[in-house]
């Protein structure tokens, strides 16, 4: 399947404001805390990577003004709730941020709310994918797992960061944080590529057009030209492609920042490192984006396929 670089964009960078703004809610609670205006202005800079993602999703509409549509079907679409979870997420980031500027305090029970919407849309970003059937790449419990813990992992690193540059006595709380999400996350998408290797592809050409168990030798594909099928679910790229770009984002995405935190996860916090290696794990989930939706070797191929 074709990835479309806004939403790669979008679930990667959101998923690390959520976990940013999810490490400030911690630090405000761990021993030594952060002063108000740090975490304000880290949650500023939480709710500003959440807009900039916002902002990259339009790219993939077709007719962005018709956007709020999306909402409507809030009742049975996962992406209609993600449509929703988005602003109330960002909203409730940015009136903490406020509450912080005016009155020097953020409120247990907004705190509350601020990681409860970004629990839930961790939720829905990760059922918009593990609610499609029969892509079976996606269907299954570890596609939400995965999208909350790899937030976690970035946005608490860059929650430690951001404290450490501001001399927080949380910092190194979140730098040990950051190394049990990592882990986590590194266990965990682990375990989805080796739930991949295990899958059968979905669908036979006889169930494409209904023919039961009878005999199908597919001879043509039915018309010579391209097509938005063949554009968007076929995607053109080799198996070595795809294997040397796993190892690489498993190395810098997982095994580096989880090895690098665990050697100075008791030591006293350097921004730099900190903030360099939070931007080596984020083009590296970039990546992982990336062939999370080039994995999908989507059902309709099989009536599309090339004749053999």
């Amino acid at each position: 399947m074709r990835p479309a670089w806004s939403v790669i964009w979008f679930t990667t960078l959101l998923g690390c404001a959520q976990g940013l703004v999810v490490a400030l809610a911690l630090a405000g609670l761990l021993p030594g805390g952060a002063a108000a205006p740090v975490l304000r202005d880290g949650l500023l800079l939480g709710f500003a990577l959440g807009a900039v993602a916002l902002g990259c999703s339009f790219a993939h509409l077709g007719q962005p003004l018709r956007a709020w549509r999306a909402a409507a079907m809030w009742r049975s679409s996962w992406l209609s709730r993600e449509v929703i979870a988005v602003p109330a997420f960002l909203a409730l980031s940015l009136a903490s941020a406020l509450l912080l500027e005016h009155h020097g305090s953020w409120p247990g029970w907004l705190r509350g709310l601020t990681v409860l919407a970004a629990l839930l849309l961790w939720l829905c970003t990760g059922k918009v994918y593990a609610a499609i059937a029969f892509i079976r790449e996606w269907a299954t419990p570890l596609t939400p797992l995965n999208f909350a813990l790899m937030g976690l992992a970035s946005g608490h690193l860059l929650g430690a960061a951001w404290l450490a540059l501001h001399h927080a006595p949380a910092a190194a709380w979140l730098q040990r944080l950051a190394l049990v999400w990592s882990l986590l996350a590194w266990m965990s998408r682990a375990g989805a590529l080796a739930r991949l290797r295990r899958l059968r592809r979905a669908g036979t050409p006889q169930g494409a057009i209904g023919a039961g168990a009878r005999p199908v030798r597919q001879v043509s594909r039915g018309f010579t030209a391209g097509s938005f099928n063949l554009e968007e679910f076929g995607l053109q790229a080799s198996a070595l492609l795809l294997r040397r770009l796993r190892s690489l984002y498993m190395l810098a995405g997982f095994a580096l920042p989880t090895l690098a935190l665990g050697a100075i996860a008791w030591s006293q916090p350097r921004a730099s490192w900190l903030l360099a290696l939070s931007l080596v794990q984020f083009t590296a989930l970039l990546g992982e984006r990336w062939d999370f939706f080039a994995q999908v070797d989507h059902p309709q191929n099989h009536y599309y396929a090339a004749a053999q």
